[in-house]
């Protein structure tokens, strides 16, 4: 009877430590839940990913990076207890790969990355470009070459009052002249002759 009952406790017991989980202090640390999820699609631009794992992370070699089409600049990983995180400016939309890299208590490097999509329907837009000044009004070039002219014209005008004579025009008016006094003493030799 006895060897039966002992039997029976030991049946037992190799069925418990079949059947339930091993305490956690002998597994390899891992991560429980983060946010952004994994695989989620998100309708606000986050500025922060949050990494909660199953044990306490060591500061000093917990690393967690974001990416997308370039990489994200973030803080440094922030580290509470079992958590740890990172801020960032605002996302724009599109498919992000969040990367962390952890060491357990006893020692052992944790690895893994995961991706999730911002969605946000209304995405910050650039801000619309002021209004002219309609005091401000251009002149079209061939307004302003008319609007220069009259004043090119003017100058021109100042400057040849200002300078001395034309000098063909007092060529001209000598040649006349002496060809007058010419004529005059022509007609009036020719009229002493006939007198």
């Amino acid at each position: 009877m006895q060897k039966h009952l002992t039997r029976l406790v030991v049946a037992l017991a190799a069925a418990l430590a079949v059947l339930l989980p091993g305490a956690p202090a002998f597994a390899h640390n891992a991560l429980a839940e983060a946010t952004p999820a994994k695989g989620a699609t998100v309708k606000k631009a986050p500025t922060s990913v949050r990494l909660k794992f199953l044990q306490k992370l060591n500061p000093d070699y917990t690393t967690i990076s974001v990416t997308g089409d370039a990489k994200v600049e973030t803080s440094d990983p922030e580290v509470e207890g079992a958590t740890g995180s990172v801020t960032f400016d605002a996302l724009p939309n599109g498919v992000y790969t969040v990367a962390y890299r952890v060491v357990s208590k006893d020692g052992h490097t944790v690895q893994g990355s995961y991706k999730f999509t911002v969605a946000d329907p209304s995405p910050p837009s650039s801000a619309p470009a002021p209004a002219p000044d309609e005091s401000l009004v251009a002149v079209p070039p061939s307004s302003a070459a008319a609007a220069a002219q009259p004043t090119a014209n003017l100058t021109s005008a100042s400057q040849a009052e200002d300078e001395p004579g034309n000098p063909g025009l007092i060529v001209t008016i000598v040649v006349v002249v002496l060809a007058v006094l010419g004529l005059g003493g022509f007609l009036l030799a020719r009229r002493r002759r006939t007198t």
